[in-house]
């Protein structure tokens, strides 16, 4: 094995297993909420849960599809109808999450270790293939932060599991 070879393993395994993690925080934080609150937002600016996560996935889905051959923005992604609450139940929500998780993790089982350095194109910006990997993950993972903390606001303590280790615990 070279050292390439190894460091692929390890990066796609890491990426794997976080990415994995994020999308079942997702999911747990989905099924603690009452439904009407997965469209709920505090003001104008802000977005609801189900927003975010037509975000995250119309994102990952962009990205991820033909990513070797393709720029991530393709031109028949609509952004801005990721920002429109088109979104009507709960299942319906967690399918669209799925899709857009299923996207990216089939295109990373795809990643061989000739193409963590290859150069490919967001935005017509260059990016190498991990680069591209870990903007994905840290931009999901800021998204999934905003879902927890809104799915804590909106659900009562008494209902709310935590999706970590509990306060006061080791």
């Amino acid at each position: 094995m070279t050292v390439l070879t190894d460091v692929h393993t390890d990066f796609i395994g890491v990426v794997h297993q976080k990415f994995s993690d994020l999308m079942r925080d997702v999911e747990k934080a989905i099924m603690q909420m009452e439904e009407d609150k997965l469209f709920w937002t505090p003001n104008n600016h802000s977005n609801s849960v189900a927003i975010i996560i037509k975000h995250m996935s119309g994102n990952l889905i962009s990205r991820w599809t033909d990513f070797l051959t393709t720029d991530g923005e393709k031109p028949d992604r609509n952004r801005d109808e990721e920002f429109e609450s088109t979104v009507e139940t709960r299942e319906e929500l967690l399918e669209i999450w799925s899709r857009g998780c299923q996207v990216f993790l089939e295109a990373l089982d795809t990643i061989k270790s000739v193409h963590l350095l290859q150069t490919i194109y967001i935005r017509n910006e260059p990016h190498t293939v991990m680069e591209a990997v870990i903007r994905s993950l840290s931009h999901t993972s800021s998204h999934v932060g905003q879902v927890i903390y809104i799915a804590k606001q909106v659900t009562t303590e008494e209902k709310w599991t935590t999706l970590s280790i509990p306060k006061k615990q080791k």
